[in-house]
């Protein structure tokens, strides 16, 4: 079962352009005018900073010269109406506003709003401006701004990071690409934003989680039906909630030739726990049986570990070949090691035609090689790996994640899983999919082993590569979320990623098991 196309716009995620161009699709197309649509938004994002900050007296409202800055402007006005003490700064000159944002401006003048200008407010007196409004309202720089903020955008944006109030974001935190999720300059670190229209893709790739907080989209209008009216998405947004139902069920006559026989090919000397995290990670996502090869020294500490395991000391490709023929799927890479004993394991593993998880020094030897393409691997690189693929620079694969997961795709086949924040998910099909959140405990080392072992758990259970990908990219972050919540960031590791993975599959499975426990005889 694959996942449908997305059509909806709380799902699909748009570039910049896109969403301006669905926008003023709205204000051609409808009985909304443009004024109309901005009262909406502004009073979309007040509502949000009541109920996200209830006991709030006093705000500090920062607006530019745009449209957000006519969301700014109209916000400072909600708030002094509903008697908050407001703090209205206008941080590019408000004469220099147009149309609806200098409508909105006068709106709030007219509503009691004080405007007071940046430049006005020297260095020792920013300190009393933000002891007056414990909550900054962003409205500085919207989704038509891309490249480093100038002056004096980057000294207001360093100076509300640096004040310690919270800070609500409205569309996107100011100086985030909202099409890549880049961070060129100064960027507003925002604890919540509320977006309006359509979702922006920079607001969940690369950079974005980190700047944008809560997010929390208001389509602001319902004749749109969900529909993008011609307007193209870049991806499509997933998580463990919305993918779960893929999950292969069991019936009550299930035994472990039904679920798969997967072959992890890892652990070059020194790396035995790299084979190790990714074996047993397969055994508990369900793969009927996983077999384990490795240096013959790592033998004896794996089955010590997870004796469930079948594992096979392997010095030589002709201890590997009859491993191969036995499996159904093979992850290969996990502390393989670019030595002689890692290519001539990969050799193997890529000539056998089986589908395969190719992961850590697999990938590392392959960018040494001619590009090999095929439609049954799934690559799962870091970014290092993919700048490493396409002969890039990290920062060039940060900059436009879901280009370089297309163009990794386009040149190997398959389907790549571009690990980060923001994990991007591409099979070639119409839109890439986009993992929604992301959890800091995950920058640890063994974390990727465990998500290839994930992965390889649930593709020879019978689902395809895309869909497989997807799954565990999606369940493999749900129980590093569950995890954290007992052991914080700084101490996960990846084997309470392992420990967690039970869990949060007998929870999307609890029906099932309630129903076969409701029948048994007693």
């Amino acid at each position: 079962m694959s996942l449908p196309k997305a059509t909806s716009l709380t799902e699909t995620l748009y570039s910049a352009d896109a969403v301006r161009a669905i926008d003023g699709y709205i204000i051609n197309k409808s009985e909304v005018s443009g004024f109309e649509l901005m009262q909406r938004a502004a009073g979309a994002a007040f509502r949000r900073l009541m109920k996200q900050w209830p006991d709030v007296q006093q705000v500090v409202v920062f607006c530019g010269a745009g449209n957000n800055g006519g969301d700014g402007y109209l916000v400072a006005a909600n708030a002094k109406r509903h008697g908050l003490e407001v703090r209205c700064v206008a941080v590019s000159a408000p004469e220099k506003l147009k149309g609806d944002a200098d409508s909105a401006y006068q709106k709030a003048l007219a509503d009691g709003v004080e405007v007071t200008r940046w430049e006005r407010y020297p260095e020792d007196a920013r300190a009393e401006l933000f002891r007056a409004g414990p909550v900054i309202v962003d409205a500085m720089l919207g989704t038509g701004v891309t490249g480093e903020p100038r002056q004096p955008f980057r000294q207001a944006i360093e100076a509300c990071n640096q004040s310690g109030c919270a800070i609500l974001a409205v569309d996107v935190p100011s100086g985030l690409d909202a099409t890549t999720g880049a961070t060129p300059g100064a960027v507003i670190k925002a604890d919540v934003t509320v977006t309006f229209i359509a979702l922006k893709a920079g607001l969940y790739i690369a950079q974005g989680p980190e700047f944008s907080g809560l997010i929390h989209f208001e389509p602001l209008v319902d004749a749109l039906d969900g529909e993008s009216h011609g307007q193209s998405g870049l991806a499509v947004k997933f998580d463990w909630d919305g993918v779960q139902s893929m999950l292969p069920r069991r019936p009550v006559t299930a035994h472990k030739g039904r679920f798969g026989h997967l072959l992890v090919v890892a652990g070059d000397r020194g790396f035995g726990g790299a084979g190790l995290l990714a074996a047993e990670a397969a055994a508990r996502t369900g793969a009927g049986l996983v077999t384990l090869a490795t240096r013959p020294e790592h033998v004896s500490s794996a089955l010590a570990r997870c004796p469930s395991l079948m594992v096979h000391g392997v010095t030589h490709g002709s201890e590997l070949s009859p491993l191969i023929e036995a499996a159904d799927a093979i992850v290969c890479g996990p502390g393989l090691g670019k030595a002689a004993w890692g290519q001539q394991m990969l050799q193997l593993v890529l000539a056998s035609g089986k589908p395969l998880v190719l992961d850590a020094d697999a990938l590392n030897l392959m960018a040494l090689r001619v590009a090999m393409k095929a439609d049954n691997h799934v690559l799962t690189p870091h970014p290092g790996e993919a700048a490493r693929l396409l002969g890039l620079t990290v920062p060039e694969i940060e900059a436009d994640r879901v280009a370089a997961a297309r163009h990794i795709q386009r040149q190997f086949g398959g389907t790549v899983l571009l690990k980060g924040a923001g994990t991007v998910v591409d099979s070639g099909e119409e839109l890439p999919g986009v993992l929604g959140g992301s959890n800091p405990g995950m920058a640890t080392g063994g974390m990727g082993d465990v998500l290839s072992g994930v992965l390889g758990g649930l593709l020879v259970q019978g689902l395809g590569l895309p869909d497989s990908t997807r799954l565990a990219a999606a369940l493999h972050l749900a129980a590093a979320n569950r995890a954290a919540m007992s052991k914080g960031y700084m101490g996960l590791l990846p084997t309470d990623i392992i420990d967690t993975l039970p869990t949060i599959l007998g929870e999307a499975e609890g029906s099932v098991v309630r129903a076969i426990a409701g029948g048994a005889s007693t």
